[in-house]
This record gives structure tokens, sequence and C-alpha cells, in this order.
């Protein structure tokens, strides 16, 4: 644990910032009160989030921290180098009652300054909360780092209370083992049958057909994307893994990037004129293609030329996989030209708008030059490019 004084140094530049108030508005606070009494806290993993959890003896609330010149954070070092430090504090505006997180990026000679965290808090009462964020919302990584909460007052007769003017838990830094998540599959959950999205939420999902493929090869798509940093979906073809990502290199680097798997049989057949039989040895062998070279089992799958039966669609449903169709359709398979497949996009763009593209199935370099326009007609128009999963929000497994 740092020193007291240092603390309580570092509690009243950060309180001031919380608050949104001056040092002497603070010292001029007609109530005066010992730090919030913590009871239990803990630092965990969850999935691609880090979870903190506070529970207190005193109620507190982001009005009441403020009032009372107390601050509840989060004090956050690296267990090795590079030197990672810094101060994630419970805070929110005078009147608000939820909280919000504020991180300060801490060294040896200077606090920077406060930023809003994205993070998902959740209270079962004025005693407790619950934050979830991610790593890199606070400038780390998925590495070992040291925790401790502190509980500090600045209040002038703060040392006169039963409380103190400091409260540490654990008493010494406890180490949190964080690693880097890996995504192993997703959970089919809402319609068995989805053309698009929400028409109330302004996003759209790119979606790919018939690869991995060598013209183009499919870590160009890959790159592509990243670069401009948008997930997709890529619905696979299983009996092509082997020959276009024989050791799995190419899908791990979709899943390493955001983007989402997906099974699109494994010859291409029109299944709804299969028997049943067959039907599900298709999307069977597909599953456990994708599963070995990624250790990922896929959630969606689309059926080729869009042909589908309701029989079909309950046999999907019952292996865990969402039938996923499409709402905006650019014809990228004809051929058409670059420009065609951008005005088409840009044209039908709508809100919860799957577009169905092909990454392979033939020469597919106007799918590929095409995106980087398509991508910023679609970010000018103000939509968020999301995977289909996302999208329909499904639950994501890590492991």
């Amino acid at each position: 644990m740092r020193g007291r004084a240092k603390a309580l140094l570092r509690t009243l530049l950060i309180g001031a910032a919380i608050a949104g108030a001056s040092t002497a508005t603070m010292a001029a606070a007609g109530s005066v009160t010992g730090a919030v009494r913590i009871h239990s806290a803990s630092l965990t993993q969850n999935g691609q989030q880090v979870v903190w959890r506070l529970v207190t003896d005193d109620e507190f609330t982001p009005a009441s921290l403020a009032a009372a010149q107390q601050a509840l954070c989060l004090d956050i070092t690296a267990s090795k180098p590079p030197a990672f430090g810094g101060e994630l504090c419970i805070g929110g505006s005078r009147r608000g009652a939820h909280p919000k997180l504020v991180f300060y990026r801490v060294s040896r000679s200077r606090i920077g300054a406060p930023h809003a965290v994205t993070a998902t808090v959740t209270r079962s009462s004025h005693h407790e909360l619950t934050a979830s964020f991610r790593p890199a919302s606070i400038g780390a990584t998925y590495r070992s780092l040291r925790w401790q909460v502190l509980s500090t007052s600045t209040a002038a007769n703060c040392s006169a209370t039963p409380a103190g003017c400091t409260d540490t838990l654990p008493v010494r830094a406890a180490l949190a083992k964080l690693h880097t998540p890996q995504l192993v599959g997703c959970v089919a959950g809402g319609p068995s049958l989805v053309y698009g999205g929400s028409p109330k939420v302004h996003d759209m999902a790119l979606a790919f057909d018939d690869g991995p493929w060598g013209t183009p090869p499919t870590t160009d798509f890959i790159r592509t994307l990243a670069r401009y940093h948008v997930p997709a979906t890529f619905f696979e073809i299983g009996d092509q893994i082997s020959e276009y990502d024989p050791t799995g290199s190419v899908e791990r680097a979709m899943l390493a990037n955001g983007d989402m798997i997906g099974d699109h049989t494994w010859t291409h057949p029109d299944m709804a004129a299969l028997p049943a039989a067959q039907q599900r040895s298709e999307l069977e062998l597909t599953i456990d293609a994708i599963r070995r070279a990624t250790g990922f089992t896929p959630c969606l799958w689309r059926p080729p030329y869009g042909d589908i039966s309701p029989e079909l669609i309950s046999l999907a449903r019952s292996l865990g996989l969402v039938t996923i169709m499409w709402n905006i359709d650019p014809r990228d398979w004809a051929l058409p030209g670059v420009g065609e497949i951008i005005d088409n996009v840009t044209t039908n763009a709508r809100n919860g708008g799957i577009v169905e593209e092909h990454f392979g199935g033939g020469p597919r370099y106007e799918t590929l030059d095409a995106l980087p326009t398509e991508i910023a007609n679609l970010r000018a128009r103000g939509y968020k490019l999301v995977t289909v999963a996302e999208m329909l929000g499904l639950r994501m497994i890590y492991r």
C-alpha cells in the first residue's frame, strides 16, 4: 500500500476532478465524514471483461462521495514490466445517482488527466457495486495486475471519525491473473431465421460467403477489415478449409481481429433439396472443420443460394445454429464492377442491414477493392459496423 500522505494527496486531486469542483470548494463543504468502510472486494476476469466487485459497510452514491470529500478507487499496477499504474475511481455528478468509472494514469511524478471508462456498472443496493470493463479501456492489456481498493477522505477532521481517513482492502495488494481470452463459441438465441437486425438500431453487418479462398487470399480481406477496424462475419465452406487454410492460421486471425465465423455447409449444395440426413451431415462436417481449425464452434449458418425450408431451419437450430439470410445484396458474385458494388451497398444501407458479399467462389478482387469506400460511406452515414452475432446480441463463450 502507498503511504497515507501520498494516498490522501492523490485523493485530494482525484476527488476534486470527480466532483467537478476546486479543492477550495471541497474544503468548504459542510458535511465532514470519514472514509467509506470496505466490507469485501474482488477483481476477476470473465471472458473479455475485467470485473470489479465492491461491497461496503456504509452506503454511498456519486453525490454522497462528492459532498463528503470521499473517494473509492481501485488502485492497479502491473506486476511485471512494462510499468503500468493508475486509479479507477467511482465518479459521477453530484446529482447523478448512477456511478460511472473514471481512470487516472499514475506515475511516480504525476497523476494524469481523468477520462471516463466504458464500463457496465450495476448495483443491487447503495452498499454494493459491480463494474465490468475491458483492460484496453484503461490502457492495460491482459496480463497479471496487482490491485487494492483505496477508500479515502480528505475532510479536515476525518481522523476523528470511527472510519478514519483511509480504509484499504486487501491490506496488501492482491494479484489478479488475467489472460488473453480465446473465443471458443457462441450461443444461438432469438429467432431461428434472421434477415436483418433491428430497424431501430443504427448498425449494419458485412457478411462474406464461400471462403476460404485464394483469389485474392482470404488474409487480404482480414487485413483490409482490420486496417479500418471493422469486424465482419465469414461464412465458410467446410470442404475448402483444408485446401486454403490447412493450419487454421487464417481463421484464427479472423477471430483475433474480432471477426465472426459461420457455417456455409460442407460442399455448398442446395440444402432444401437434400434429405434430412444429408443436410445434417453438410452442417456437422463444417462445424467440426471450423472447430478443428480454430477451437471455435459456430452458432450461425447461411444457406447456399438462400434456399431454405421450415424443416431445415429447425434442424439447424437443433445443432445450435441460427439461419442467417440478408437484406442487402450487391450481387458481387456477378462481377458488376467496384463502383456498382459500392453504389448498391450505399444506396440500400438501412438500420439492421446485413450485406451478402463473397470472399470465395471466384475472383473476388472487386469485392475487396470496394471495401474501403464501402466502409467510409457507411460510416459517413453514421452506421456502426458489427458482426452478425453482435447485431443479434448473441452471447459469446470465452476461455
